[in-house]
This record gives C-alpha cells, structure tokens and sequence, in this order.
C-alpha cells in the first residue's frame, strides 16, 4: 500500500507541475528560460504546498480522534480552524501591517484555545454517542465561523475572510508558502510521538496506569494541532474533511496502529488534496475551482462510504 501511494503521489506531482493556464512542456524547460522561472516561482512551490498541507493535516487530523477518542472529528469541523481564522481576521482589525509571523503566533493560540474549549465540552458529553460528539464539533466549529463573519462583516472584511474559509492554491508563489515546511516539521515530530497518542486514545485512567504523563500529552497534542492549523489557514486557507475522512480509510485499510499508519495518512491525504487540487484546475478550464470546495464534495462522498461502506480492519 505504501510503496502504490508513493508511485501514484509521484505521478500526481508530475502531472501538477505540468497542469495550468499556462502551458507548460518538458521540451520547453530545455529550452526557454521563461518556463524553467515558471516552474521554479508557481508549479513547483504550489505542488509542494499542496502536498505539506494535505500530509500534515491528515496527520493532525488522527491525533484529533485519538484525543477526542472519536473517528468523526477533525480540527477543520471542530472549531481549530475557525479559531485560527479569527486570529488572523483580528490581527488584521487590531495590527494590520504585521508580519505574517505575527499572525501565525495569534492564529496559532487561538487555534489552541478554540481546541481546549472543544475538549472541555467533549468530556463532559456521554461516551456512548460518538456521533454526537461529531455533531457538537460541527454545532461549536459553526459558531465559531459564524463569529468571525459577523466581525468581518462589521468590519467590512467580509471578502477577505472568505480567502481564510475556503482554500485554495491559486496564490501560491515562491516566498509565500515556506511557512509551510514548519508544518511538515511539527508533523515529522508529532511521529514521534505515535505511540503516546495511541495511549491517549485508550482513555485517562488506561493512560495513567500505563504510566503515561496524560496532561503533558495532551497539551502536545493540542499544540502539534493547533500550529499545524492554524499555519495552512493562515498560507492556504481552509481545507475541510481532509482531517476526517484520510484517517479513517486508512485504519479501515492498514488497521490502528498509529506508528505504522501515519505515514500512510500522510501520504493518503497529500494524495487526495493533490489529486483534488488539480481537478480544480481542470473542470473549469482555465478558469478554477477552489481545492477547499473539491474536497468538500470528495470528502462528502467519501465520508458516506465510510459510514455505509464494508469493514475491513487489519491488525
């Protein structure tokens, strides 16, 4: 399975680098110094954006379940995303020349806080109807996004907002998405930390008595979340479903040893957002769709699969 996602990530890339409204050809790079400035300041940096952003937050996306201890959630539905969106959208009220810097710090504590909220309210939900946990994720992450238009529209930001609530990779240049390699980093090292996450997932007191530091892997995991959201809003905007729907094909597929199946989540999700990405760039030809609204659609269809589908699980 591995070694299939790798293959077809590489053609994918391939294909992505050679897909816009300007035509693009191997020959060409050869050649004309235009195409090579072309593939080095646009396809190459969004192709690379793309696959960051789809890895990292299929990753971040398990390390949500496991805490949550629920499949149906992800930061994107549960209010870390529109958290992060409001950090941004007040840095923009309050500071507007700041650096990006500054707002990846705000968005990234706001994210933070908006998960916390989430948590405190899951734990005191009743552990036998996961589906509402999901539900309240989506009622929370509503109100959420609810808030921050309202303050946009009072503000008159409104349009501006809309770029944060919907990704997409049209904007993505050279010097513009190195924000970007901070959220494969954080990603990289939230690995290392499988086997803790997976604890997690067995719940507090199996944790303790497994002589897991609980409050401590919790806060880690919160922070791995939170900057890994909080980082594609602020670069790419919002991605729904990626979090949701890549975790859960993969531990029908590879089963739930977390250490073994995050690269896979990783790969999946890249592959998907890419796959869906340059869709985008196709359906409308030369005009485009954004990723965020193809992957709302995929990942739609997919989550019924999922809900309706057969199981499989392999240990």
């Amino acid at each position: 399975m591995a070694l299939a996602l790798a293959c077809l990530l590489v053609i994918l890339s391939i294909t992505s680098l050679f897909v816009g409204v300007i035509d693009l050809s191997w020959a060409a790079l050869w050649s004309d110094p235009g195409a090579v400035e072309l593939l080095v300041v646009s396809r190459a940096p969004r192709t690379i954006a793309v696959i960051i952003s789809g890895g990292a937050l299929a990753v971040s996306g398990a390390i949500m379940q496991m805490l949550v201890r629920n499949r149906f959630v992800e930061p994107m539905t549960a209010g870390t995303g529109q958290g992060a969106a409001l950090g941004i959208l007040l840095v923009t009220l309050f500071a507007p020349g700041a650096s990006i810097l500054v707002k990846m710090v705000l968005a990234s504590l706001t994210a933070l806080g908006a998960s916390a909220g989430f948590l405190a309210i899951v734990q005191r939900l009743p552990p036998t109807q996961p589906l509402l946990v999901a539900l309240v994720g989506l009622i929370y992450g509503g109100i959420l996004g609810a808030a921050v238009t309202f303050i946009a529209y009072q503000a008159d930001l409104l349009q501006y907002v809309e770029i944060w609530m919907n990704g997409e990779f049209s904007g993505v240049l050279q010097g513009r998405y190195e924000l970007l390699w901070l959220v494969a980093l954080v990603a990289a090292l939230a690995y290392l930390a499988a086997d803790q996450f997976a604890i997690i997932g067995m719940g507090r007191t199996a944790s303790i008595n497994l002589g897991l530091n609980y409050r401590q892997t919790m806060v880690l995991g919160l922070l791995a979340i939170s900057i890994v959201t909080a980082l594609t809003v602020v670069t790419v905007g919002l991605i729904p479903f990626v979090g949701l729907v890549v975790p859960n094909i993969v531990a029908r597929l590879a089963g739930d040893n977390l250490r073994r199946s995050l690269p896979l989540t990783a790969m999946t999700g890249a592959t998907l957002v890419l796959l869906c990405d340059i869709l985008g760039r196709l359906i409308r030809y030369p005009y485009e769709i954004p990723v965020g609204t193809v992957f709302g659609v995929v990942g739609a269809l997919l989550f019924l699969w999922l809900l309706h589908g057969p199981k499989r699980h392999v240990s």
